[in-house]
């Protein structure tokens, strides 16, 4: 694989996250309702980090949306053609390092629910469960991950080209 950059979203990126987020095969069958109109708005990048992974054609691997307010991962998406390539671990490792400059001491997740084993990989711990409300007929896993403790040796491995 080439060169991975992570680099600090723009509001000229919306339509290609958007893209990503309605055509993740995580999201078909009955996690469809999810993704269905859902929209990644240019002021919603430019208000939230929300940070890219991109190769040196500047194709979009995967982002992520950190709500520093709720100290919460709001989003998190791996192209699917680059899925196991260790692009959701250096976003992890990423968030981590921007969560800790930012003051954060834990950030929560809502896990989509096929995405609990990849949150508890990169370093999150089950903290609970949400129930099912509105368009969402499931409970999801509610994860966290602990900031205070050692980076993630991720962290120190995830040198890329960070633009942030």
């Amino acid at each position: 694989m080439s060169e991975i950059t992570i680099r600090r979203a723009t509001a000229a990126d919306a339509k290609r996250l958007t893209r990503l987020v309605r055509g993740s095969a995580a999201y078909r069958g009955p996690y469809a309702v999810m993704v269905d109109g859902y929209r990644v708005g240019g002021a919603y990048i430019e208000h939230h980090p929300v940070h890219v992974a991109v190769d040196a054609d500047d194709r979009v691997l995967g982002f992520y949306a950190l709500l520093l307010d709720e100290a919460e991962l709001d989003l998190a998406f791996v192209a699917d053609s680059a899925q196991g390539l260790g692009i959701g671990r250096l976003l992890m490792a990423h968030m981590g390092s921007v969560a800790r400059a930012a003051g954060l001491t834990a950030v929560r997740v809502v896990a989509h629910p096929p995405a609990e084993e990849f949150y508890l990989r990169t370093g999150a711990r089950r903290t609970g469960t949400v129930a099912a409300s509105g368009r969402v007929h499931w409970h999801r896993p509610e994860l966290t991950y602990d900031l205070t403790g050692p980076t993630d040796p991720a962290d120190a491995s995830a040198a890329v080209a960070d633009a942030s």
